[in-house]
């Protein structure tokens, strides 16, 4: 058994490191004292009797290797000689209150056992080269605000399998050459993964963690994981990240309780635990809690290149009283709901990413009215740029940065909480509801239409159709439209050209995209059988592909033409056609982009009839053409599709004028507006723009 050599001193104070510093410090990281090559070990415990490391090295017995304790930081720190890459331990943690021993994972570690099992693994830098320098280079222009964004929303472990193994996953790399030409292909510009952060209990999702820098080891090493994101990189394909700040589970080895006492959570039980999750909450409000969360989202971001990370369950931080009982959550200090410090860390986290990761996004899962979620870009063009004052440090003491939000439309003002993008919660759950009444009953939910506009360029938004709507019996999206088979996909097909017409960045989840029948299950690959046989003799097998080449042509056409993402965000972007019918069912915008992009025609007929010779309203005279239309029969309609536009008339009509000054009898006048007559199907939408000698690819 090696024996422990003196401590190399951290010479840190988890309150006040800056966040790169932290994960470069803190953990199991390979060192030398002397000539001796071994491992340097690094953990908070403040509040411990002792701690010491023990691992496979020693067989696990205990007392194993003691560390040093630095009273003025409460970081117990220590070398063991000749152990290194690869080698599992924990940290035997004893009370200072009772004396108990508990075995505790490194909260700093970067590498975990396969679950069931649950020690930490010290795991060094790559020697694996980066080949995504293009991509990395290119991300502050490709993730701009005015550029296309698509995202496939991905479980990894559940996305495909291997036939001879269908119960167990994919490893990354695998995954990397299967997925990176599948979302080529269908035209997606990011991927989103559920989180790939250590977790212990698969039916969680990911979202109740343990290794806030670790990837999950279901899928291979952390080695392996980088090549998944070198690979989608050169593959054209950003990498989304969820992570999950605001509560960790409750597993003995994890973070709660570390040293004997709430260190990382909250010492209150109303404030530091959740009862509907039955998870911890961290203590926003301590600042090594804070590093350690910064470092995490840092160390993501740095040594893995991700472009983005989508912050879960936001509500849950900035309102103490969300989705908690009536019982179960206090006031803050001045007798308010909302949560001032972790509002304060949200700002630091923010202001954090966008100054050290230029082009890296921030998404925010906030299902509330809090204002003001996301920030305004003073530069056009560029993501992740900084914004005034944001020149100095970022880090868990420093005063929290005022982001302004910058409202360009409104003139209400306050502060941001800096993110560059929030889910458009709202406009999902409208959507979803309107497309899962039967079209009789329509008629009273015309304002799930035409209200979302009334908000939709308060906020930068994501549009989601995500994991949270597919599962738990509220049925795959398929089968959430009503009527038959064909009816059904009809209404699939309608969705997914609203959402692609709707302002907002776009993202869809995994097995939607071919109409999955069945709901969605963590534990088996999707039901990719069904692009090859479906339905009775193969009968629907050209349903779902159809489905599948939509989404395909929809991902196209966002990214060919300017008018479907420059102005996701602006309402100069917008402008209603026809919202006098959403009633009716039937309603039609236009969307607009740089002055040289051509406008595109939404026209949606959510109605069970078919509309012939609609005159719809169109911004600009010439010739116009039909770019998309869900009931063609290469998307698995009944082709009832505009091979040419009618030439456009100018209507003319007669108008009362107001009176005039003197007080004579008012006169009439025309009124001139520019229509195409279309023919659209029941159950479907066009799209049309003017004709162009620029032709969208096949």
């Amino acid at each position: 058994m090696p024996e422990p050599l003196p401590a190399q001193k951290p010479g840190i104070r988890l309150d006040g490191v800056s966040p790169r510093r932290a994960y470069q410090t803190m953990g199991a990281h390979p060192a030398s004292v002397g000539s001796v090559d071994g491992t340097q070990f690094t953990v908070w415990a403040p509040n411990a009797h002792s701690v010491s490391v023990v691992g496979d090295w020693n067989t696990w017995q205990l007392p194993g290797h003691q560390l040093e304790f630095d009273h003025q930081s409460g970081i117990w720190t220590g070398f063991i000689p000749t152990i290194g890459h690869g080698a599992t331990y924990k940290y035997a943690v004893v009370s200072r209150s009772d004396g108990v021993t508990t075995l505790k994972a490194d909260p700093f570690a970067f590498a975990s056992e396969l679950r069931p099992s649950t020690a930490s693994r010290i795991w060094g830098p790559s020697a694996e080269p980066w080949n995504d320098g293009p991509w990395v280079a290119s991300r502050p222009y490709v993730q701009a605000p005015n550029r296309p964004i698509s995202i496939y929303e991905c479980h990894l472990g559940s996305w495909q399998r291997s036939p001879e193994t269908p119960k167990l996953p994919l490893g990354y790399r695998e995954l990397a050459r299967q997925l990176a030409p599948y979302l080529k292909h269908l035209g997606y510009t990011h991927v989103e993964l559920l989180p790939v952060t250590e977790y212990p209990l698969d039916e969680s999702w990911g979202y109740q963690v343990t290794g806030y820098f670790a990837p999950t080891a279901r899928y291979g090493t952390p080695d392996d994981f980088r090549f998944f994101v070198d690979y989608l990189h050169q593959n054209g394909i950003g990498v989304i990240l969820d992570w999950v700040p605001g509560h960790f589970c409750k597993d003995q080895h994890g973070l709660g309780r570390f040293d004997g006492t709430a260190l990382f959570e909250h010492g209150s039980r109303v404030r530091g635990e959740h009862p509907v999750w039955g998870t911890y909450q961290f203590d926003f409000g301590r600042p090594e809690v804070r590093t350690f969360l910064l470092a995490s989202a840092l160390y993501w971001l740095e040594v893995f290149h991700i472009d983005g990370l989508r912050v879960d369950a936001v509500a849950s931080m900035v309102w103490l009283d969300h989705g908690r009982p009536h019982d179960h959550w206090e006031p803050n200090a001045w007798g308010r709901t909302d949560h001032p410090e972790a509002v304060d860390f949200l700002r630091r986290l923010n202001r954090l990413v966008h100054r050290e990761v230029p082009g890296a996004l921030m998404f925010a899962e906030e299902a509330t009215t809090y204002e003001w979620v996301t920030r305004r870009d003073p530069i056009s063009g560029r993501s992740g740029t900084r914004t005034p004052g944001s020149d100095g440090p970022v880090d868990a003491i420093t005063p929290a940065p005022v982001i302004p939000a910058e409202p360009a439309f409104r003139s209400l003002g306050g502060d941001s909480l800096g993110f560059d993008y929030k889910w458009n919660m709202g406009w999902m759950h409208d959507t979803l509801n309107y497309f899962a009444a039967p079209h009789g009953n329509r008629d009273g939910l015309a304002g799930n239409l035409t209200f979302p506009i009334w908000y939709a360029f308060d906020e930068r938004f994501v549009l989601p159709l995500s994991h949270d709507e597919v599962v738990h019996l509220k049925r795959a999206l398929l089968t959430k439209m009503p009527g038959s088979d064909p009816d059904r996909f009809a209404g699939l097909r309608t969705l997914f050209a609203y959402q692609y017409g709707h302002p907002g960045k776009k993202l869809l989840f995994m097995g939607s995209e071919f109409g999955q029948w069945g709901e969605w299950d963590e534990g088996r690959s999707l039901d990719w059988h069904l692009l090859e046989f479906a339905g009775t003799c193969g009968t629907q097998t050209p349903l779902h592909r159809g489905v599948q080449d939509l989404v395909r042509t929809l991902n196209r056409i966002h990214q060919t033409y300017g008018a479907m993402h420059v102005l996701d965000s602006h309402p100069d972007g917008f402008r209603w056609l026809t919202a006098e019918t959403a009633s009716q069912g039937v309603i039609a915008f236009a969307r607009f982009g740089a002055t040289s992009d051509p406008p595109v025609v939404v026209v949606c007929n959510f109605s069970s009839e078919t509309l012939a010779l609609l005159a719809v309203p169109v911004p600009k005279g010439g010739r116009w053409e039909e770019i998309l239309n869900t009931d063609d029969a290469a998307f698995g309609g009944s082709g009832n599709v505009n091979t040419e536009i009618l030439p456009v008339r100018v209507r003319s009509r007669r108008v009362v004028a107001q009176p005039t000054a003197d007080g004579l009898l008012p006169r009439r006048k025309r009124q001139r507006s520019t229509e195409a007559l279309i023919t659209i199907a029941a159950n479907s939408v066009s799209f049309i723009a003017p004709v162009s000698r620029k032709r969208l690819k096949p």
